[in-house]
């Protein structure tokens, strides 16, 4: 498990509420597109990451993190663990507060780096199971 319950807790609920979601498209197949919705349903703004750059969900879409005009507080990563360290980096880059690597994603090197930058960050799981689960 990469990442304690509470480090859990304290990005759903105290880390803020602007989450860029990478790897979102209008795709409603794909597991982003459900994730955002839960995310969206409990009082998150979601920002489409993605490289067509789609509005979903009623959100402008951007093609990369440093594209967002405004702050972000997590970024939210649905890319495979092997592109996933460098948009970890991009989240330390643009000053987000939490990193979130979803179900399967996984990237040690990654977290050490972006722990050490002070971020806190989660990997393996999925808020949109985590959410629900807080009392």
């Amino acid at each position: 498990m990469y990442g304690d319950q509470e480090t859990v807790r304290k990005i759903l609920t105290g880390t803020g509420d602007t989450w860029a979601v990478v790897g979102l498209s209008s795709n409603r197949s794909r597991a982003a597109y459900g994730v955002a919705r839960v995310l969206q349903e409990y009082g998150k703004r979601i920002v489409p990451v993605h490289p067509k750059a789609e509005t979903v969900h009623g959100e402008r879409g951007y093609a990369s993190l440093a594209d967002i005009p405004f702050p972000v507080d997590v970024v939210d990563v649905f890319v495979n663990s092997e592109l996933a360290g460098p948009v970890a980096d991009e989240a330390v880059a643009i000053g987000a507060k939490a990193v979130w690597f979803q179900l399967g994603v996984v990237d040690e090197e990654a977290h050490a780096r972006t722990r050490e930058e002070g971020l806190e960050m989660v990997m393996d799981r999925c808020p949109a199971i985590e959410i629900p689960r807080l009392p």
